[in-house]
Parts: structure tokens; sequence; C-alpha cells
């Protein structure tokens, strides 16, 4: 049986998540140079683990659940790999004429 979360929990996981929108909205008026996109990325990163592990339900349950969720991000990195290698390897190839 999983877990049952409390509607406290839930409110809790909602302000965190709301304080880093406001967040993520306040750096958009911030400039820290060469360190805008990794913090926005860490932001992003975090914002994301809330979602999956609380509101996807993947904290509490069991490892074929946990390999399911991996297993979606590895094929996302996957398609991104691919995607980014197609996407380089055009210039590589001259146009014919």
């Amino acid at each position: 049986m999983d877990k049952a979360y409390t509607p406290k929990l839930y409110w809790t996981n909602c302000v965190w998540l709301m304080g880093l929108l406001a967040l993520t909205w306040g750096l958009g008026y911030a400039n820290f140079g060469l360190f805008n996109l990794p913090i926005a990325l860490a932001i992003s990163f975090t914002k994301t683990i809330l979602v999956v592990l609380f509101f996807m339900h993947i904290k509490g349950t069991s490892r074929l659940l946990h390999l399911a969720a991996a297993t979606g991000l590895l094929w996302l990195f996957l398609m991104l790999l691919l995607t980014l290698g197609d996407y380089h390897s055009r210039g590589w190839v001259a146009p014919s004429r």
C-alpha cells in the first residue's frame, strides 16, 4: 500500500513551488552574467524534483515505479542527445549544387 500524504504536505509543496516561481521571475530582472543560465537551471531542476516526488507520488512507492520514472528520464536524455547530435552535424555535409 502506498503512503497517503496529508493536505498540509501538498500545501507546503505548493508554497515552495510558488516561491521558486517568484525566484525564477525575479531572476529575469537580475543580471548575473554567465551565471544566469546555471541558476535558472538549478531552480528548474528543484521545481521538477518537487513535482516528481510529491505530485507524481514517486516518493515512498515501489521500486518498479522508480524504475519507470528513471526509464522516462533516460528516454528524454536519449532523444535530446540524438536531436542535438543531428543539429550539430548539419554543417558537416556540403550542400549539393
